[in-house]
């Protein structure tokens, strides 16, 4: 009965210890990209990409074509 507390409690040990390492490392790396800049302004002769002014109802069968 003894053993099986004490391994329980190593199992919940290890367990703990991996989550806050995960979570601080998820931590971490959040902090280190979103002081990073990801979007530059477009160089050349750039285009908007949706210029049609469609409609959702209008662009359903083409959804639906494409498995989109």
């Amino acid at each position: 009965m003894k053993r099986l507390i004490w391994d329980t409690l190593k199992v919940f040990i290890i367990f703990t210890l991996c989550t806050f390492l995960f979570y601080y490392g998820l931590q971490l790396l959040h902090s280190e990209y979103e002081q990073m800049h990801r979007f530059d302004p477009p160089e050349g002769p750039a285009i908007k990409v949706n210029q049609s002014q469609s409609r959702l109802f209008e662009r359903i069968p083409i959804i639906f074509q494409r498995g989109e």
